[in-house]
């Protein structure tokens, strides 16, 4: 016999049980167009929203691009594809243009819902892709090119779309790192997502009293957590693109309780002149995940924003596995937590055995929320994915009471101010670069950035380079978190080992802040 479950866990039922539950509550502020939704109010937008792509032709497994900042209409798009089987693609507005058209032909993009603000992208796509046949603009001139994003809306019915999506059905694609490379793009599910939010949500103590603010860009799975998660509580969600003026504004203004930020955001919020004046006494709480928190901005925030501080740790693929609570970081400061609900995590020595307590070694985990495979390349996907395993290419240890301490990292990957950088592609866009020997890339400590892109360049004999040249060059071909802020010429060469594999932790030495000291 088997047994199984009548119904689904599915993004979209999410919204249309908040829209019957908390009809007349307020749902969003969207702070950038100073506009209010009750959560009755988006269910009908969502709903319209759908029906017009399905009018347009889109049906479940056809891919659907969207650019957009931090807006109502990007939460609105992410709930239009869930109740039809659309797959979105998130895009990352601080990609070029170059890796957006990129990324939409990999994964075969039938249209594309954009922000005003990016028209030019758009346009550039329209160029590159012939094979997008539609274009939604969100805002801007009616006489701009593409469909009215309102127009379709007022055009179209509000009553749920009918159509069979399943908890396996794919979602959305998720970028890891905002790259264009494949091996760093997967497939999230229906179950991927609505499972993820309860544990999420429960492991900060968010309740019905609660009002939400995000800062984090909607593109990535953070963002939307949070906005998958106001929605299932059925409280307020402040949307807004990080600003430390306004951010410390809106909390004031619209009394928010919660906001998840990186180091990089708090540091900002810490140095804004305004910081004295606001009135935060609101926050019960701030959040933090996405990169190394340097115990002064730990401290800082919590004596001068709010003195609860949750952190989180765990990677796009995985979700969040471990957090730390305000208790947790009272008995462990250093630690970013222990396991949450349904999320397991270990750690293994180079041999594949489980370590011992207080035993370096690389953190795997896993969660009903995690992927399983990234998009198209099974390469990568056996090299991350082993014995029902993520392995997070991170280094940790957890002590006897299961609490996790991150110890480094084993890939050659950067974070800086939340976004992450892998070291060898801002290299590829060095090299290319006339003069250039050698060059490694690496990320020093920032108070600021967390991780500062760091290029040691090596010049080719009797060849002088200009490092605003070179950053110059970067920026023209790469995203601007990718492109150094500190540039370094040398002549002499790069150390590596006698096969030739280059030893960066001597180069962190050799240009970290210690050498002003020593």
């Amino acid at each position: 016999m088997h047994f199984g479950a009548l119904g689904k866990m599915l993004v979209g039922n999410i919204l249309t049980t908040a829209s019957i539950r908390f009809p007349d509550n307020e749902a969003f502020f969207c702070s950038g167009t100073r506009r209010r939704f009750t959560f009755r109010q988006t269910n009908d937008r969502c709903n319209r929203l759908a029906n017009a792509l399905v009018a347009l032709g889109y049906a479940k497994g056809d891919v659907i691009a969207f650019l957009s900042t931090n807006r109502v209409e990007v939460v609105e798009t992410y709930f239009a594809l869930a109740k039809t089987g659309i797959v979105g693609i998130p895009l990352n507005y601080r990609l070029a243009a170059n890796e957006i058209v990129e990324l939409m032909r990999s994964m075969g993009a039938k249209g594309m819902i954009f922000e005003e603000r990016f028209e030019s992208v758009a346009h550039h796509v329209m160029t590159e892709l012939p094979e997008v046949r539609q274009y939604i603009r969100i805002g801007g001139d009616s006489t701009a090119k593409g469909l009215r994003y309102e127009s379709l809306l007022e055009q179209s019915r509000g009553d749920e779309p009918d159509a069979a999506v399943e908890e396996s059905d794919p979602y959305y694609f998720n970028l890891t790192s905002g790259t264009t490379g494949l091996p760093k793009s997967y497939v999230l599910t229906q179950f991927n997502n609505s499972s993820a939010i309860l544990p999420f949500m429960h492991a900060f103590d968010l309740s019905r009293q609660d009002t939400v603010m995000t800062v984090f860009p909607i593109f990535g799975r953070v963002g939307f957590g949070w906005v998958v998660g106001s929605v299932l509580y059925g409280v307020k969600n402040v949307l807004a693109n990080f600003e430390p003026t306004d951010t410390l504004r809106l909390i004031e203004q619209e009394r928010v309780t919660i906001v998840n930020l990186v180091a990089t955001m708090a540091a900002m919020l810490l140095l804004n002149e305004t910081l004295p004046k606001r009135d935060l006494s609101s926050l019960r709480a701030t959040v933090f995940a996405g990169s190394m928190l340097p115990a002064p901005i730990r401290e800082q925030t919590m004596a001068r924003i709010c003195p609860s501080l949750y952190e989180y740790y765990g990677m796009q693929e995985t979700g969040a596995l471990v957090v730390s609570t305000p208790e947790d970081r009272a008995q462990r400061p250093d630690s970013v937590g222990r396991a949450i609900m349904f999320a397991e995590i270990r750690i293994v020595t180079p041999d594949g055995k489980a370590a011992k307590a207080n035993e370096i070694g690389e953190i795997v985990g896993r969660a009903p929320y995690s992927t399983t495979a990234y998009y198209e390349n099974p390469g990568k996907t056996a090299e991350t994915f082993r014995s029902g395993w993520l392995h997070t290419g991170d280094l940790g240890r957890t002590d006897e009471d299961g609490y996790l301490f991150i110890c480094g990292r084993l890939k050659d990957m950067i974070i800086t101010g939340g976004q992450n950088v892998h070291s060898a592609e801002v290299e590829e866009a060095i090299l290319s670069f006339p003069g250039v020997a050698d060059c490694a890339v690496v990320g020093l400590p920032d108070d600021l950035w967390g991780e500062r892109v760091t290029a040691i360049v090596v010049r080719k004999q009797d060849v002088e380079i200009n490092a605003d040249a070179l950053r110059q060059f970067c920026r023209q071909r790469l995203a601007g978190f990718k492109t150094p802020k500190d540039i370094h010429l040398r002549d002499k060469p790069l150390p590596r080992t006698p096969t030739g594999k280059l030893q960066k932790f001597l180069l962190v030495e050799e240009y970290g802040p210690q050498r002003a000291t020593g």
